[in-house]
């Protein structure tokens, strides 16, 4: 009993160990679990225009900040002759381009590449807002917005409504007097979010401004939207300064946060920029390893991923084989095939992988057909074991050396793949036959050779599948899934699904003869 228990205890244990690196690659790590999935990636250039007025320049531009849902793959600074550093600011990244002296118009480029992830971002406590500065407006508009934030206060639960309220008070298609004094005719998007900072900071509202981009495939010369992000309950909360809704939008890109400029250009006059974007489709597996590479994560630094691509191809063969393990378990076990040696299906499988479905049994049947015939001649020999194998191995390799030869002058490139299967495990299949035929028959020969050459046949379909060989590969934990079944299947003593098959007329004639 306590046997037992210790054995479905290791089970279950290694069962969990596999599935839980599984689930961690997955949901964690970000791996996908099909081949397919592809994730968009938004390539980005930022264009600056100035004229330069023939001294010195340095150019100064916000770089967007590095956050948990985003990940920027690359990025590139271009401009000529012109020199470069990135610099760090309160406000978050800088470039900095410089050069001694130039005039006319200059051009620097900003591009990068970065793709969205799943995890949900928010400033968290260490970025606590400083105490917010009162505004000092003149008494007119002082009083019109001391007369506004009463009449919001007064509709207001909390400090998320009533940020919302005041939005929607000053974005409304019907203004009051109040309203239009506040705008009045310099409601630029800049004005209108410095004067939405300004009039929560006389409430004693901590709030900042956020510009961003909008992620559209195709788009060009677009610019940045101006945001009001607010400090409320010990994180920041994004808001839209035309609608009032809360929440980041979907497919936007937070650029800069705070009342740092956006671009700074000294010997420079007529300074603009813009952004294009285009989106392309990459596979979600390739960015997730690149990803997890750069950030050095222990469960992928020591992985087959740090391994040479030579000897990654390998092991994308190698990590097959429990697969092939787990259906030959199942066929010999459950089902009751008998095969010709216990693992001789697998090799014949990944010969089958390099060779294609029926071009390798063509070519399996004709080498052990033949294999068989001559060994049944050397058996007259009477030759003792270890000189007859070698003979037959040596058969093998010229039957194989012929076949490739006759079909490459007949054009029947496919045959070529005859050198995929395994020398040894083709001469020693045909000795066992060979000795099989004498002393159980050629029945038994079709049973074993026709069993191993289905098991091999099914256990290629799934090591051939698409999905399974991705999933082999990337998320090599399943090994240990695998072994966790075998474990299971070890311990079954009852019915093969051959032997009901060889019971079942015993079953009817007790049936008869109790009616």
């Amino acid at each position: 009993m306590h046997a037992n228990l210790r054995f479905y205890l290791l089970v279950i244990l290694i069962m969990g160990l596999g599935v839980g690196l599984i689930l961690y690659k997955h949901f964690i790590l970000g791996f996908p679990l099909l081949p397919d999935d592809k994730t968009p990636v938004w390539n980005i250039e930022a264009k600056i225009d100035f004229s330069a007025r023939g001294g010195p320049v340095v150019v100064s531009f916000a770089l967007p900040p590095e956050t948990p849902d985003i990940v920027i793959i690359k990025e590139d600074f271009a401009s000529p002759d012109y020199g470069f550093s990135e610099l760090a600011s309160p406000s978050g990244r800088r470039a900095q381009w410089s050069k001694r002296a130039v005039k006319g118009a200059q051009t620097a480029y900003y591009r990068l590449s970065l793709y969205e992830t799943d995890q949900i971002t928010s400033s968290i406590a260490a970025d606590l807002p400083s105490e917010p500065e009162k505004p000092e407006f003149d008494e007119v508009l002082n009083t019109a917005a001391i007369t506004l934030l009463d009449q919001v206060r007064n509709r207001s639960a909390n400090t998320k409504i009533f940020t919302r309220e005041l939005i929607t008070a000053l974005n409304s298609k019907v203004p009051s007097q109040n309203q239009s004094l506040l705008l009045s005719e310099r409601s630029s998007d800049d004005y209108k979010t410095h004067l939405i900072i300004n009039l929560l900071a006389m409430e004693g509202i901590s709030a900042r401004i956020v510009r961003g981009l909008y992620l559209e495939d195709g788009r060009r010369r677009q610019s940045l939207t101006n945001f009001v992000e607010v400090y409320i309950g010990g994180q920041w909360l994004l808001f839209n300064q035309n609608t009032g809704l809360h929440g980041k939008p979907e497919n936007f890109l937070i650029w800069q946060r705070g009342d740092e400029s956006l671009l700074d250009v000294v010997g420079g006059k007529n300074s603009q920029i813009s952004f294009s974007i285009i989106k392309n489709l990459q596979s979600t597996r390739n960015l997730v390893v690149r990803d997890s590479m750069s950030k050095q994560a222990g469960i992928i630094d020591f992985s087959i991923y740090s391994l040479p691509i030579e000897q990654q191809n390998a092991f994308k063969m190698i990590l097959l084989l429990p697969i092939g393990a787990l259906i030959v378990v199942i066929m010999r076990l459950l089902i009751g095939l008998r095969t010709s040696g216990t693992f001789m299906p697998i090799l014949i499988a990944l010969a089958l992988i390099q060779t294609t479905l029926l071009t390798g049994i063509i070519i399996f049947l004709t080498v052990v057909g033949t294999g068989l015939l001559i060994r049944s001649y050397l058996s007259r020999l009477n030759l003792l074991f270890v000189a007859r194998i070698s003979a037959v191995i040596i058969v093998v390799i010229v039957i194989m050396a012929s076949i490739s030869i006759i079909s490459n002058k007949l054009g029947l490139d496919q045959a070529l793949t005859v050198t995929f299967f395994p020398m040894i495990i083709l001469s020693w299949t045909i000795e066992r036959m060979s000795v099989l035929w004498e002393e159980d028959g050629p029945r038994e020969v079709l049973i074993q050779g026709g069993g191993s050459l289905l098991t091999a046949v099914i256990a290629y379909l799934f090591m051939s599948n698409r999905t399974i060989e991705y999933l082999s590969f990337n998320f090599p934990e399943l090994m240990l899934v695998n072994l966790a079944f075998i474990l299971l299947l070890g311990q079954y003593t009852g019915y093969r699904l051959s032997e009901l098959y060889r019971f079942h007329s015993l079953e009817r004639r007790n049936v008869s003869s109790k009616s």
